[in-house]
């Protein structure tokens, strides 16, 4: 059973920093393209970033230059480096795991991240 559980959101004033972590179980982390995603109150989950199996990364608009994906395939786990946040920023960030040889998707539960003064 494949399960993606995410940690470290939370809130954070302006200009702050934080980094989020999603472990992966029950799956070859490495053979999969891995990603995050978010979801404001009334909006539509939206691409942050996403990283092949080879370690392309690839950013929204929005977040080139302030956010940093990388994924360590020894710990099956991917991480968001989040930083000059803004009060945009603020949603629910899920990850997202895509194995290459297979059109499965599967997400995790979901982390707050507040940007507020």
């Amino acid at each position: 059973q494949v399960q993606l559980v995410e940690s470290g959101g939370g809130v954070v004033q302006p200009g702050g920093s934080l980094r989020l972590s999603c472990a992966a179980s029950g799956i070859i982390f490495s053979r999969a393209t891995v990603g995050w995603y978010r979801q404001a109150p009334g909006k539509q989950r939206e691409t942050v970033a996403l990283m092949s199996s080879g370690g392309r990364p690839n950013y929204a608009p929005s977040v080139q230059g302030r956010f940093t994906i990388s994924r360590d395939n020894a710990e099956n786990t991917v991480y968001l480096q989040m930083n000059s946040l803004k009060p945009e920023d603020t949603a629910v960030y899920y990850c997202n795991l895509v194995p290459v040889s297979s059109s499965t998707v599967y997400w995790g539960q979901g982390t707050q991240v507040t940007v507020s003064s």
